[in-house]
């Protein structure tokens, strides 16, 4: 334990032998002294993100748990006997150095940003350049305050600064400066595929692991609601200071375009990172919440469509820009599944929600398969190219995942089966997307440049 409080020693004790306890009638010892390995490592680690006792034990019982029935079961029952309401002196608080860490880091990632116009590589001049290289200018000071957090891990270090280095140097080659197409997909693809190490950061080793796969969902659903709600606040402040200054007749437009938006934006994700990480921010209660508005409203949308379509004949324009559509549509509800997974208990009957997540799965699934229909026409009609195999990769990686989460889905609300097979589905096909992405991004303009 990191905190040397003599009753949080004791209390872990104590709730570390009733686990035990359970644990030993429910499985043979070799496995239980695993589980209490990693389940201590949890603990550690939470404590260390700034969570009180309680909370750690909690959070790591349900991390656990997502692989354990025994220990997902001993969670349910004793919840209620673990938590206790911690007084404000146990409120978790924000170690110092953390903090200046994390501000240091965005102020890193906030300068790098800039540095290229040192140099001459303006953005109204370059914008290739900042399309190939703004997510390597930026998420690597995320992965070093992530990395730092969990102790700046050997073999995790290694492994991210080496895809970092080795994206660096193949987007900044020859094939990769042309313009046109492949640059607007080496742009696109990139940044998912380095964010993807970003995860392998956030995991500490563990991202073969279905818990660290679903937690980096979790993480990166938070990062995105910390994301909007960082950018507007600052809309607001760009606004009041545009006012502000006018009022004596300067105009601050030029400032605020070149130096304060791209600079802020860039701090803003490391400052998204740091305070999903920790769970310090809104985003913890808020995403869970919004994915059941959400849900049901695409769900709606998509029935619809579909119905549409079935009336009326019609099928989907085969244009680049409608295409791009309906993948950005299939990315939002392969999103809204993977968050809903991340944020439901295993342990709960199918609900009403459940049923609406089957209705949304399958109506993506037949919309995804008019895009693939759309899609294969353009691509009889006119040839290959890296825009339509780029986009008939990503429709068969979203057919693929959509089928058989269909089928777990419907397993489980038709009470067939339980929800722990849809979780280790998704996670599986984590490693898809940011596979295809990278291939997109590095391989794509390598074939064709």
């Amino acid at each position: 334990m990191s905190s040397s409080d003599p009753k949080d020693s004791t209390r872990l004790e104590a709730n570390l032998r009733r686990w035990r306890e359970h644990a030993l009638r429910a499985q043979q010892s070799a496995g239980v002294a695993r589980l209490e390995t990693r389940l201590m490592a949890e603990v550690e680690h939470l404590r260390r993100s700034g969570l009180t006792l309680d909370e750690s034990w909690l959070v790591a019982l349900r991390r656990v748990g997502d692989d354990d029935r025994a220990t997902r079961a001993f969670g349910r029952e004793n919840a209620s006997v673990f938590w206790q309401n911690p007084s404000d002196s146990e409120a978790p608080r924000v170690p110092w150095r953390e903090t200046i860490l994390a501000l240091g880091c965005a102020a890193g990632a906030a300068a790098a940003i800039k540095v290229p116009h040192v140099f001459g590589l303006t953005f109204a001049g370059h914008e290739g350049f900042y399309a190939r290289n703004a997510a390597l200018l930026i998420l690597p000071f995320l992965a070093v305050f992530l990395l730092w957090r969990r102790g700046f891990p050997a073999g995790t270090m290694a492994s991210v600064a080496v895809a970092f280095a080795a994206a660096a140097v193949l987007v900044n080659t020859p094939p990769f400066r042309s313009d046109g197409a492949l640059v607007t997909l080496a742009a696109s693809h990139l940044p998912i595929a380095l964010w993807f190490v970003v995860g392998v950061a956030h995991a500490n080793g563990c991202w073969r692991e279905t818990t660290a796969r679903l937690e980096f969902v979790r993480f990166s659903g938070e990062v995105f609601i910390h994301g909007v709600l960082i950018a507007l606040g600052g809309g607001v402040l760009i606004a009041c200071l545009t006012m502000i200054f006018r009022a004596i007749g300067l105009d601050i437009r030029e400032v605020i375009g070149t130096w304060l938006v791209p600079g802020g934006a860039a701090g803003a994700v490391v400052v998204a990172g740091w305070l999903s990480d920790g769970r310090r921010g809104p985003a913890g209660g808020m995403a869970p919440l919004l994915t059941r508005i959400f849900t049901p409203l695409f769900a709606m949308l998509l029935v619809t469509f579909l119905a549409t379509v079935a009336l009326t004949g019609r099928g989907v324009t085969a244009d680049r820009e409608v295409l791009i559509g309906f993948d950005v549509l299939l990315a939002v509800v392969v999103g809204l599944l993977l968050y809903a997974v991340v944020s439901r208990d295993p342990g709960s009957p199918p609900g009403l929600f459940d049923r609406l997540q089957l209705v949304l799965v399958v109506s993506a699934l037949l919309a995804d398969l008019i895009a693939l229909w759309a899609i294969g026409s353009r691509i009889r009609e006119f040839g290959f190219s890296p825009n339509r195999v780029a986009a008939l990769g990503e429709n068969l990686i979203l057919l693929v995942n959509l089928a058989w989460s269909a089928v777990l889905c419907g397993r489980f609300v038709f009470g067939r089966g339980d929800f722990a097979p849809l979780e280790r589905w998704q996670a599986r096909c984590l490693p898809l997307y940011a596979g295809w992405a990278a291939l997109v991004a590095v391989v794509f303009p390598l074939l064709w440049g």
